[in-house]
């Protein structure tokens, strides 16, 4: 009965620190930080830090405290204490969604809690450095959704720690040379151009990390012997919903889902997070687009048929 009691104590104080950070959100910003880092003399950075901390946990705009942690400390202190803040903090929210507030937490990341628990049961620490590349969910909230799942403590820190240097590296780096070009400092046109350049390189992640995930194709003659064994196997067909009843017909019990609404329609496929998707179209071409699509957003086993429904209907196999 007292743990329950202490745990509600805390999940209302939790709640009522993130209902207050988003009444006062707009009065934390630059200008308050660099005054409170300020005030605080040598111990600015450990106040810049804890401030990090606590925004982490409440749900503030990451991205904010990382410009002004540029805008503060410079490229290089900048990055170390916003990304030791953000480590900080991510791993305070890791045990709070653990240990406290689990209920709260699954409902708020309603069905793609799903997808996160067979991520991390398939690939462990490597999903959640992948998930820390690839932004497929809300930083803050990821944060508490992944103490849900079983992944060690220290593999989820020591993951999240080193897979957000890039995003902080970039940010930090943004944020400094927003100070530099507001205080009219020489070399801000080259400043700029690099911090273009870092983002870019943050951008370009997504798509690097897809193509690194995807997998070989299968063969028309593979994918009708994994599904005559039984296997299972989601048939993907990104035709449109004409042509999946047209001419060409469709395997039986493929999913049609065009390519066009898959970005959209993500969540219908949650269950086939870890398993094997097979995707199949006319040809190859709009099978590989698909593929990337469902690589980048963290889909592990998924395979282009290699010549989709016209190579199908070569080999004479049945139609739905």
């Amino acid at each position: 009965m007292q743990n329950k009691l202490m745990r509600f104590v805390l999940l209302a104080v939790l709640l009522g620190g993130i209902v207050l950070m988003v009444m006062y959100r707009d009065q934390l910003d630059a200008a308050a930080l660099e005054s409170w880092v300020k005030d605080a003399g040598a111990a600015g950075p450990i106040v810049f830090m804890l401030i990090y901390i606590v925004g982490t946990v409440l749900f503030f705009p990451g991205s904010v405290l990382t410009l002004a942690g540029g805008a503060l400390f410079g490229p290089v202190l900048g990055t170390f204490y916003n990304l030791t803040g953000a480590t900080l903090g991510a791993a305070i929210s890791f045990v709070i969604a653990r240990y406290l507030a689990s209920d709260w937490v699954e409902q708020k990341t309603g069905g793609r809690m799903k997808q996160l628990k067979q991520g991390v049961e398939g690939e462990g620490w490597r999903f959640v450095a992948f998930v820390r590349l690839v932004p497929l969910f809300p930083f803050n909230l990821l944060n508490y959704a992944l103490g849900l799942t079983r992944i060690r403590f220290s593999h989820y820190v020591i993951a999240s720690y080193l897979c957000m240097l890039p995003g902080a590296v970039a940010y930090t780096y943004l944020g400094y040379v927003g100070r530099e070009a507001m205080a009219g400092e020489e070399g801000v046109i080259q400043k700029s151009l690099l911090a273009l350049a870092l983002l870019a390189v943050v951008a370009f992640i997504p798509r690097w990390m897809g193509k690194l995930r995807s997998k070989p194709m299968l063969s028309i003659e593979t994918l009708k012997e994994k599904l005559d064994k039984g296997e299972e196997v989601l048939v993907l067909d990104v035709r449109t919903a004409g042509d999946f009843v047209g001419e060409q017909g469709h395997i039986h019990g493929a999913l049609n889902i065009p390519l066009e609404d898959l970005p959209a329609r993500l969540d219908e496929l949650a269950d086939y997070t870890e398993k094997t998707i097979a995707i199949v179209c006319r040809t190859d071409k709009r099978s590989a687009k698909a593929a990337q699509i469902l690589a980048r957003n963290g889909f592990a086993d998924v395979h282009v048929t290699k010549a989709g429904m016209t190579g199908w209907n070569e080999k004479g196999y049945p139609l739905a």
